[in-house]
């Protein structure tokens, strides 16, 4: 499977997909088990759910067909490809990058002041 680079497009094995996606879903159980907010998430079956105190819910889940992984949040769904450089998930619409995005995304909808470790 291809991921996502400007320059050129390097294939990302099954295996390393698998250990990129479990590396981000414990970077951000990590980061919310810091959090000073009554919330839960659930992670199980390649997917990652946290719900917040103020009812809403955001999903993480891995598609190992295509190698993304998918953030289903309330201001929308989107998906991200692995970038080897930036050594992040990169969203294929826009290029925006994961761990910043996540964090932006917990402040609006969450309403809760995430760190990404």
């Amino acid at each position: 499977m291809l991921c996502f680079n400007d320059e050129q497009a390097t294939v990302i094995s099954e295996a390393e997909f698998g250990e990129r996606v479990d590396a981000t879903f414990e970077a951000v159980e990590l980061g919310l088990d810091e959090v000073d907010s009554d919330l839960d998430y659930e992670a199980g079956g390649g997917v990652l759910t946290v719900k917040f105190e103020n009812g809403t819910t955001m999903v993480f889940s891995r598609q190992p067909p295509v190698r993304q992984l998918w953030l289903a949040a309330r201001s929308g769904g989107f998906h991200f490809e692995y970038d080897h450089e930036a050594g992040d998930w990169r969203n294929t619409r826009d290029g925006t990058l994961l761990r910043p995005f996540v964090v932006q995304q917990m402040r609006e909808q969450g309403e809760i002041d995430f760190q990404w470790q």
